[in-house]
């Protein structure tokens, strides 16, 4: 069964040949039309050199005056006639400047002599003139012309994907809020009915340090709920010393996760504060640690690591697990994406989120090596008074 993802996919390829197909249409169609524009001009060109021949070489009235007719019809088209010497005789539709005329003419005439084949005229007495001409105006604004389409459709594909990106990502952050609500809604229930039963064994002869490791449980659900709750709600961040926050959240693994595994810290004593929720950082502490455990499959080392800078918190956490390929940096904070064979690939996705959507940070892999470990980087706003 097909997801509407698939679909869009597909609607994203279509873009993408649609806007080459056009490209290429209009390259080619452009392509001719200047080739056309080119021989045409050429073709003037040869005419109004005829003209001159005629001019120098005939007498009739008549061919003299149709012959300066055709040189004053051109109007369009800048043309230096020479001498064998390449001394000019006259020239037309040359824009000259205020200042250093005969040098900037005497440019043009190289320029137009390496531009574009010369057509010679045969004055008579084994003597020729030479035209030089340059493209005419038109000519020249057609050939930027296929420029200005392949940027307009440069720009169409990147509209396109924007929008197809912005429908994609408002879709996943509506499943993520909704699913994130639902779970919370889901475990209210229960949760409320263990506390009542809680409080109904405390009447009972029920030994008190079994009541407080439910309670503790209870607690911890209570705390998922909420966390779950606040996915979608807009954030309501408050300083919080994130050295304390880390050192709670890596107590509560450490009692939770293989003996095997030996996590390390280096967390300066002086506060570290930021701007944030404690409660769903620590959610991103655990998650990135459970990913870490699984990284090494039950057995390693975990160091975390914080560092104050001027402006910014940096929080490393690196393992001793089997790395990262570098082509799967990014990957892997893509909802869906996972390793295992069990897993919905969500853990890294929700923990991108909370830091860049809620807290205005950033994270990424620092560093991996295949066989050595992987390093993760948060980058948090410092807190200042």
């Amino acid at each position: 069964m097909r997801s509407i993802y698939d679909s869009r996919q597909y609607l994203k390829y279509f873009f993408i040949l649609g806007a080459v197909a056009i490209a290429i249409a209009s390259v080619v169609v452009s392509d001719t039309l200047i080739k056309k524009l080119a021989e045409d001009e050429r073709e003037k060109i040869e005419v109004w050199a005829e003209a001159g021949r005629v001019i120098v070489n005939e007498d009739s009235d008549l061919n003299m005056a149709l012959s300066l007719r055709i040189i004053q019809g051109n109007t369009s088209i800048p043309v230096f006639l020479c001498d064998e010497n390449d001394s000019i005789i006259v020239y037309r539709n040359i824009e000259l400047p205020e200042r250093n005329v005969e040098a900037f003419l005497a440019k043009k005439v190289k320029e137009f002599k390496n531009k574009n084949l010369p057509i010679s005229i045969d004055i008579g007495d084994g003597s020729f003139q030479y035209l030089y001409y340059d493209d005419s105006i038109i000519l020249k604004r057609l050939l930027l012309y296929p420029y200005a389409q392949l940027s307009v459709v440069f720009v169409f594909i990147l509209i396109a994907f924007l929008a197809l990106a912005s429908t994609k990502k408002a879709e996943q952050n509506k499943v993520w809020v909704g699913l994130s609500k639902e779970t919370a809604h889901q475990l209210g229930t229960p949760i409320s009915s263990l506390i009542a039963w809680m409080e109904y064994l405390r009447t009972k002869a029920i030994d008190p340090s079994l009541l407080a490791e439910m309670e503790k449980d209870v607690k911890r659900l209570g705390t998922i709920a909420e966390r779950f709750s606040k996915i979608g709600s807009a954030p309501d961040p408050v300083p919080v010393n994130i050295s304390h926050s880390v050192r709670l959240a890596l107590e509560y693994m450490e009692s939770r996760i293989s003996s095997k595994v030996k996590i390390c810290s280096h967390l300066p004593e002086e506060p570290a504060l930021a701007l944030m929720n404690d409660s769903l950082f620590a959610w991103v502490i655990e998650n990135l640690v459970k990913n870490a455990v699984d990284a090494m499959e039950g057995q390693g080392t975990i160091t975390v690591w914080l560092e104050i800078t001027t402006n910014y918190l940096l929080i490393d956490i690196a393992d001793t697990g089997k790395g990262i390929p570098k082509s799967k940096f990014n990957a892997i904070f893509s909802p869906g994406y996972t390793t295992k064979t069990r897993g919905w690939g969500l853990g890294l996705s929700l923990v991108k989120r909370i830091i860049e959507s809620y807290h205005g940070g950033k994270i990424f892999v620092k560093n991996s090596e295949i066989g050595k470990g992987t390093t993760f980087r948060m980058e948090l706003r410092k807190y200042k008074d």
